[in-house]
């Protein structure tokens, strides 16, 4: 991890977590090479209340108007990811059934848990983004925020049999293990990371070498003007290869999620 990467996870922890960690000094390039990454990976409100945090960070060398600089990426960024926000579904029919018999009779239940059941869609959340988009950053770090902040009244044990139930035991892992991996989270703070995954730390890196626009395009099959179907290869790889990646992690879920995108792409053809 090179120091621009360094210092745009400390800039995170300290905007999702309060977290203070000194910001290693950098040229003024660098930093708008970091504002720049900012931007691409959507977390432009995360990283403004990091530079607010750094304000009188001296030895950080911020050029003089880098602060202001992440404020107008925050306040004109219409584009950034809305993972935290979006409803919590799985692909999968079976699977989304169970989610949604969870999230309706939980509050029903004599020992409900709805910090439990809000943790739960944070996770389902974050792993719609990945198998679609790509890892969210912002995603990442709300569940980060969530843990620290309301962890202690979390039913892990209930957790645990909800996830099991949905099949996504490991890629909740996986979102765990990206928070040892580059937020500093202890494993003994996610008790549903059984082990880290090795994988996280490639992952995250592959993720900062692709920008939000990389994956704004999702149709396979269109309708030319001529009436013969297109089909945009490129994108399909691109699908196909993620869901490659993730398969081990949620085979009945990633396997659903790349089949619907497929048939919705197909059914979006003009007749």
């Amino acid at each position: 991890m090179n120091i621009i990467q360094r210092n745009f996870f400390r800039l995170l922890r300290s905007g999702a977590l309060n977290e203070y960690e000194a910001l290693e000094p950098m040229s003024h390039y660098k930093w708008h090479q970091l504002a720049r990454l900012v931007e691409s990976q959507g977390v432009s409100d995360i990283a403004a209340k990091g530079v607010r945090n750094h304000t009188f960070d001296q030895q950080a060398n911020f050029p003089p108007a880098y602060a202001e600089e992440i404020a107008d990426l925050h306040s004109n960024d219409s584009s950034e990811p809305k993972a935290t926000s979006a409803p919590a579904h799985l692909s999968n029919r079976i699977l989304n059934r169970r989610l949604r018999k969870i999230q309706q009779g939980e509050r029903h239940e004599i020992d409900a848990s709805m910090t439990t059941l809000e943790l739960l869609n944070i996770i389902v959340r974050n792993i719609s983004h990945i198998l679609n988009q790509g890892i969210s950053l912002s995603g990442i770090s709300q569940l980060g925020s969530f843990l620290r902040t309301k962890g202690d009244k979390v039913d892990f044990v209930k957790l645990e049999g909800w996830l099991k139930r949905l099949h996504i035991q490991r890629m909740a892992q996986l979102e765990g293990s990206i928070l040892i991996a580059v937020f500093e989270f202890d494993q003994d703070e996610i008790p549903f990371v059984a082990q880290v995954e090795k994988e996280a730390y490639p992952l995250i890196l592959r993720t900062l070498k692709h920008t939000t626009s990389d994956t704004t395009e999702e149709w396979h099959f269109r309708q030319g003007r001529t009436g013969f179907v297109q089909n945009n290869s490129r994108i399909m790889r691109r699908n196909l290869r993620r869901s490659i990646r993730y398969i081990n992690f949620a085979p009945i879920e990633t396997s659903s999620n790349f089949l619907n995108n497929f048939a919705r792409s197909l059914s979006e053809i003009e007749e």
